[in-house]
């Protein structure tokens, strides 16, 4: 049989492929040296495997790197170039890529470890581990062929090396610190030469580097290559040159929280291709240029706290790329630009705590991608537009504490999770849809001018709401259907106060997780329930009629008021408490003796208000040394029996109020180990004796308002006592009549400003 020429052509070219084939397989199978495997199981033995030290990889979504124990799979008779975070070069072999990002390591980084004897090394990733605060070697400069060089959150802390500097192939750089107990230092001179010879430069980021000693000015003749730039938490100084915001490359900048850093943006020719402009906490001087409309790229915007003032550009509305707008926390004043509705892609847009003013803009179709809405704490007023109710795609609405009137209307979105009008003037009734808000989790309608009678069931189908607020209007909560209950099993705040409820809203008994609720100034009668909630920390009931005894305080709670009400009985279920911020019984026909545990609550700062009760007995005899009380209210009551001294253990109390009661007892001349005592009232007991001289010159400098009247006092009163009463000579006299204590406990006083025997 004959064959053609070409069929052993074909041949030979199947052969040829076939045994290049397979070299390539012998060679890709046997390409790591000894040498580097042994430098890489040198390297290995220093570190132990932790997984938490990692932690910050599980934020995959942000960093996108898997968190895994690497160096498991380094073991001998393995070639390394199989090993998990290594890569080799197919050709010569040589390790030429080391990514040990999230992999668990802990221990101290040798600083001549055999890692550095990987010369040929192009990329080295040892993010996310935890080297004990070692310093950063400088044999890293020691790879003239890296590019990549990734060593953020690994704890490495210390001074940079200048040799970095010397890595002059590097386009990706991140040295970023995540860890506030880690201490990395740039130098000028290392930052100089770093911004001399990274020519190919691309990406910096230097997040929470203490750059305290470096000039901004060291940034000015950065590479024109660099995309990527990030210097949040640096501790910057001076003026940020503005020719970094015109680099021809720059996409992502973040000056980020640099508080003594100052920045002007640039005013003419700024064209920019940033795509993220974020500089929140970083103070700059004048207003938002109207050139921002010129960065025709620009997809996120973020001042946060950055000193701007002046109006919003209208040029902002040139942006259609803009997604991202938060400018929260300035100066900005004027009106919201109608400009800002032609941004068809902005998703989120927040410009609350500024100072703007005027309506909101009012256009069909405004903001048609629009999910998240904050314009709270402004001036803004007027009708809000119909679109904020009709708008398909938003789920997030404040506008608190503004000027806003009329009426609220009917929401059409059932995407609405958060409203807020607190604060404002809005009229008229609750709209009925907000039954059918079912994926509503925040609802804040305080203080306002609503009015008219709400049926408590439109909450019923919120199974979703964790806070509820409807205090301060001119409503009336009524539930029509007693036999009708209905659980809201996730609410965690509820604010009813002065809302014309009768009976206790049996829906909040419902909640497992409730954390603070106030019923207070309602008409509430009987007696108040047992508290089902383990986790509640406020609870207000204040100003209602409730009767009878109190029920067992959970232990969590630590803000507790029932003051005018009709309750009764004695108080010894407050023992229960773990801690005290306010704990407030005033006013109401408490009797017994009061318990002894009230001297040996939290150090924490407290006030105890037992005003206007029946108690008798003696104030408890022991408070413990570091006593947080600030304000003790005793007053009108049947105390008897002489004081105890050791309420001078309270350090911090500002007002010690026992007047109308029956004590017997000398001047307490421990008094004057209160060093912010303010008010002191002791009238209308069975004092006796002379006030005792002050001793101590310094004693009793903040006292302002002191009652001693209706006592059996005798004698003088002392000099040298009423010298040290300098801080009475600076008492207002327009607030001479009422002391307010932390806003919280008021004090009245018939005779401020005297001193009565």
């Amino acid at each position: 049989m004959r064959y053609s020429p070409i069929f052993f052509y074909q041949h030979f070219l199947c052969f040829l492929l076939l045994s290049l084939s397979f070299q390539a397989t012998l060679s890709a199978t046997h390409l790591c040296s000894h040498d580097q495997s042994a430098a890489l199981i040198q390297f290995k033995t220093h570190f132990s495997i932790n997984k938490t030290v990692s932690k910050g990889c599980e934020y995959e979504y942000e960093y996108g790197k898997k968190s895994y124990p690497k160096t498991n799979t380094w073991k001998k008779g393995i070639d390394c170039c199989l090993w998990d975070g290594v890569s080799c070069d197919n050709i010569t072999g040589q390790v030429i890529s080391l990514d040990l990002s999230c992999s668990w390591l802990s221990g101290e980084f040798p600083s001549n470890d055999t890692i550095f004897l990987l010369s040929h090394l192009q990329s080295l990733d040892l993010s996310f581990n935890d080297f004990k605060k070692s310093t950063i070697s400088s044999h890293f400069g020691r790879f003239p062929s890296l590019t990549h060089l990734d060593l953020s959150s690994s704890s490495f802390s210390g001074k940079v090396p200048y040799e970095i500097s010397y890595l002059s192939k590097l386009v990706s750089l991140d040295l970023s610190v995540g860890n506030s107990e880690i201490v990395l230092t740039l130098e000028k001179s290392t930052l100089d030469g770093t911004v001399g010879n990274l020519t190919e430069v691309r990406e910096i980021y230097l997040d929470g580097v203490n750059m305290s000693s470096v000039g901004p000015n060291s940034f000015m003749n950065i590479s024109y290559s660099l995309t990527n730039l990030r210097l949040t938490l640096c501790d910057l100084h001076g003026n940020f040159p503005d020719n970094v915001f015109n680099l021809p490359n720059i996409e992502y900048l973040n000056l980020n929280n640099n508080p003594s850093l100052s920045c002007q943006l640039p005013k003419l020719n700024w064209t920019s291709p940033l795509v993220v402009l974020s500089a929140s906490e970083t103070p700059f001087y004048g207003g938002l240029p109207e050139s921002i409309g010129n960065l025709k790229s620009l997809q996120e915007l973020g001042f946060v706290n950055s000193n701007f003032s002046g109006p919003i550009p209208t040029s902002l509305g040139n942006l259609s790329q803009l997604g991202f707008l938060f400018l929260p926390d300035n100066n900005f004043s004027g009106s919201i630009p109608s400009s800002l509705t032609n941004l068809t892609q902005l998703r989120l847009l927040v410009l609350n705590s500024n100072r703007l003013e005027g309506p909101i803009p009012d256009k069909p179709n405004a903001f048609p991608n629009l999910g998240y809405l904050d314009l709270s704490y402004n001036f803004l007023s007027g009708s809000t537009p119909s679109w904020l109710y009709t708008h398909p795609s938003l789920s997030f609405l404040s506008l608190e504490n503004n000027k806003f009137n009329g009426n609220i209307k009917e929401f059409q979105s059932t995407l609405l999770n958060y409203i807020s009008f607190k604060n404002n003037s809005f009229q008229g009734t609750i709209p009925s849809s907000i039954s059918e808000l079912v994926n509503l989790t925040n609802l804040d309608l305080s203080s306002n001018r609503l009015n008219g009678t709400v049926n408590m069931e439109i909450f019923s189908k919120l199974q979703q709401l964790t806070s509820l607020e409807l205090s301060a209007n001119n409503l009336s909560l009524i539930s029509p259907n007693s036999s009708v209950n209905f659980v809201l099993p996730n609410l965690e705040y509820v604010f009813l106060s002065s809302c014309n409820l009768s009976v206790f809203p049996n829906f909040v008994m419902g909640s497992k997780v409730l954390k603070q609720l106030d019923l207070s100034n309602n008409r509430i009668y009987g007696q108040i329930p047992k508290f089902p909630w383990k986790n509640i920390q406020l609870l207000d009931l204040h100003s209602n009629s409730f009767q009878g005894d109190l029920p067992t305080l959970p232990r969590s709670i630590n803000f507790f008021s029932v003051s005018n009400n009709n309750l009764t009985g004695e108080i010894s279920c407050v023992c229960n408490m773990k801690f005290v911020g306010i704990l407030d019984l005033s006013h109401n026909n408490f009797s017994g003796i009061i318990p002894q545990c009230v001297g040996n609550f939290s150090q924490s700062p407290w006030v105890l208000n037992l005003k206007m009760n029946k108690f008798h007995g003696i104030i408890p005899s022991i408070f413990a040394k570091g006593c947080g009380l600030r304000n003790l209210n005793l007053n009108s009551n049947q105390l008897e029996g002489p004081l105890t001294p050791s309420i001078s253990n309270c350090k911090d109390l500002e007002v010690l109020d026992l007047g109308n009661n029956m004590i017997n007892d000398t001047f307490p001349h421990w008094i004057e180990a209160l060093p912010e005592l303010r008010v002191l009232v002791l009238h209308s007991n069975h004092f006796q004796g002379s006030v005792v001289s002050s001793k101590n010159p310094q004693s009793l400098s903040k006292l302002q308002i002191v009652d001693l009247s209706n006592n059996n006092f005798s004698g003088p009163l002392p000099t040298s006592y009423m010298k040290n009463l300098r801080a009475m000579m600076n008492l207002d006299k327009g607030k001479a009549a009422a002391y307010i204590n932390d806003g919280y406990d008021f004090f009245y006083c018939s005779s401020c400003e005297r001193i009565g025997g």
